[in-house]
């Protein structure tokens, strides 16, 4: 191993091979803790999502973002009295708590380290130096925030590989081993937990005023655009999570919908409901308590809680009599930390026993294989087209 200057070095633990250690890089947004942040933000969001689905020139990211920036910082500075989102606080109690959980199993050889999509100083490319640096040469990509997974999920492994081609150097890749979690949407403890917390929410603050058929539940999944240039946006695996939690729900409270958080960009056709429209939508079949549960998010973010807050007051205003109850997200519940650590271990232990890649990036280039057969007439096998 050669020794790089100006990088942190850690000494692999006495007789134990370096190889024998797994990286988990958990992925999330990451969200602005300073006005003077929300520009940058907003133009890292631009090129990474809104590219994906928007017919919208590049040149007009960095305009667009400050643009956008002035809405933002009127609505958490003016409106929300000096918001500051308490995702990236959340999301870190959740590392510490998985790292934890995964520690006590299999010790010091798994470190968790956490990735934003959009935020310094921990974008994944920053993040990635510092686990090359550390020795790491096995990493899980792990993304924790959305459950759909599937469309932003996409943009976790975008970064991350873009942050592997500029960390690459020499002709064998550093890298020997790479997993990947794609979402757990339909993993039945993350499903009898969303179940859990809506029935004991009722249980504590509704039951005793109104009948079950008289509460509504708005389980709120992330809105996926319907077109993406062609990429999955999503909306198969949110559907399916709101279908399997409505399922452990709907005999006891038959009044449930999806409410989907969407992003009301212009030219874009949004999934629907969106969560005003499915209170509303509750309302008229006779609900008098609506709950706002999300599903669709594990961690909170300004989506969760302004997004929700200002559909609130909304309908508040048109229809007073009815309570409306916000839900947290699922969060740094020790629950669902223990059950996310779980979720990692078998690829964990598939990383520990694999057999270590080696990839020469020098060798890679613009091949062209299409029905390429090499012929062996000696053993009687032709390929006729």
């Amino acid at each position: 191993m050669v020794a790089t200057p100006n990088k942190q070095q850690t000494h692999p633990v006495e007789g134990r091979d370096k190889s024998d250690r797994v990286a988990v890089l958990l992925m999330g947004y990451g969200e602005v803790e300073s006005y003077e942040d929300f520009a940058n933000y907003n133009e890292q969001a631009l090129n990474l999502l809104t590219a994906k689905f928007a017919p919208v020139p590049t040149w007009i990211y960095p305009p667009l973002a400050k643009l956008l920036a002035v809405f933002d910082l009127h609505e958490w500075q003016h409106q929300h009295d000096h918001f500051i989102s308490p995702h990236n606080h959340i999301f870190e109690h959740q590392r510490e708590s998985i790292e934890h959980k995964l520690q006590e199993k299999w010790g010091d050889r798994i470190q968790v380290f956490k990735a934003f999509n959009f935020c310094k100083p921990f974008l994944p490319e920053q993040v990635l130096t510092e686990i090359k640096a550390q020795g790491f040469d096995k990493i899980l990509i792990y993304p924790l925030l959305v459950v759909d997974s599937i469309f932003t999920s996409g943009i976790a492994v975008e970064q991350v590989n873009n942050a592997l081609e500029s960390l690459t150097e020499g002709d064998e890749h550093w890298l020997k081993g790479l997993r990947y979690i794609p979402s757990f949407y339909n993993e039945p403890a993350y499903l009898d937990l969303m179940a859990k917390l809506v029935e004991d929410k009722i249980k504590k603050d509704l039951a005793d005023k109104y009948l079950p058929s008289q509460i509504g539940i708005v389980l709120l999944n992330h809105g996926c655009p319907h077109e993406a240039k062609g990429f999955t946006s999503g909306i198969d695996e949110s559907q399916i999570l709101y279908e399997l939690v409505r399922e452990r729900l709907i005999h006891r409270y038959p009044l449930i919908s999806v409410g989907w958080l969407n992003h009301q960009t212009p030219l874009i056709k949004w999934t629907q409901p969106n969560a005003e429209l499915a209170a509303k939508n509750l309302m008229e079949l006779g609900a008098k308590a609506i709950i706002f549960m999300p599903i669709g998010f594990a961690t909170e973010n300004h989506e969760t809680l302004l997004d929700v807050e200002h559909i609130i007051h909304g309908l508040h205003k048109k229809s007073s009599d009815v309570t409306y109850v916000q839900m947290p997200c699922v969060n740094d519940e020790p629950e669902f930390c223990e059950m996310a650590a779980q979720w990692a271990d078998s690829h964990i232990a598939d990383l520990l026993s694999a057999e270590a890649l080696t990839v020469n990036p020098s060798l890679a280039g613009g091949n062209l294989d299409v029905n390429h057969h090499h012929h062996d007439h000696g053993n009687g096998h032709h390929h006729h087209h």
